[in-house]
């Protein structure tokens, strides 16, 4: 080899080490931003949870809210119900009541 053919042989090696430098500078940069999206994108994704949750939770107590104000209307529509039956109930009863004593009393008269 020549001095120049060495010359261009050492150039060439040079230009080859600073493109494998130029790329893993690249592959380097591309990592972290690729490493940041990924730590950005698992904070999306735990915010998220977080407040699906808090969602979920909010629907779970106005779900339990509606079912306790509906129970409620229904046990007093249950009740109203069995007040009126109860007096209905109690006047048949007296009037049934009085009819055994009417006939009790008459039984004596006889």
């Amino acid at each position: 080899m020549t001095s120049t053919s060495e010359g261009g042989y050492v150039d060439s090696l040079k230009q080859i080490k600073e493109a494998e430098e130029k790329a893993q500078a690249e592959i380097e940069d591309r990592r972290m931003i690729v490493e940041e999206e990924i730590k950005n994108l698992q904070v999306y994704v735990e915010k998220s949870i977080e407040a699906s949750k808090a969602e979920g939770e909010k629907l779970v107590e106005t779900s339990i809210e509606q079912a306790r104000k509906k129970a409620a209307n229904e046990a007093d529509k249950i009740l109203q119900d069995a007040k009126t039956k109860a007096k209905t109930i109690s006047i048949q009863m007296n009037d049934k009541t009085m009819r055994e004593i009417i006939g009790i009393l008459l039984k004596g008269v006889e």
